[in-house]
């Protein structure tokens, strides 16, 4: 089972849509089974909160829902628990380092650096801009499957 945690600020707007994203994805795939998929807020700010509107309904226009989700916190014990802990922007990258303490098994990662075009994914929050968030997570989760089967961790039928 491939453990994987995306990561952001608050956990309401990237990292959940990340998270829905790839699980769609991977379930069209049939490939569910050989992934435990999550997400998680480098602050507190919004612990407890629901995905952001604007995430929800990028979403539903692609049928995925987001019911259930609530804002949680990275904790340090997660780096334990997860294979993969992908951030959505360098300063997530920083903020996960602070908690976690060091990364000596080399699990963190941008998301956008499993992709031809490494980057910082911008905040929807901030930008408004949920399509290009939407675009830049897809590019993310469709180069970090590719990647996973690249290197022989998934199962392919």
């Amino acid at each position: 089972m491939i453990k994987v945690l995306f990561i952001c600020h608050g956990n309401i707007c990237r990292s959940p849509m990340a998270e829905f994203v790839f699980r769609d994805m991977v379930q069209k795939r049939g490939l569910s089974d050989q992934f435990h998929i999550a997400s998680a807020a480098t602050s507190s700010e919004e612990i407890g909160n629901p995905v952001h509107y604007g995430t929800t309904n990028k979403l539903k226009a692609y049928g995925i829902s987001t019911k259930g989700k609530y804002a949680v916190q990275l904790k340090k014990k997660d780096y334990k628990e997860y294979d993969y802990l992908l951030g959505m922007e360098y300063r997530n990258i920083r903020n996960i380092d602070r908690i976690i303490g060091s990364d000596p098994e080399h699990k963190v990662h941008m998301l956008l650096d499993f992709s031809d075009h490494p980057r910082d994914i911008a905040d929807p929050w901030y930008t408004g801009n949920f399509d290009r968030t939407y675009d830049d997570v897809l590019e993310g989760c469709e180069g970090f499957l590719n990647y996973l089967i690249s290197k022989g961790k998934v199962q392919l039928d």
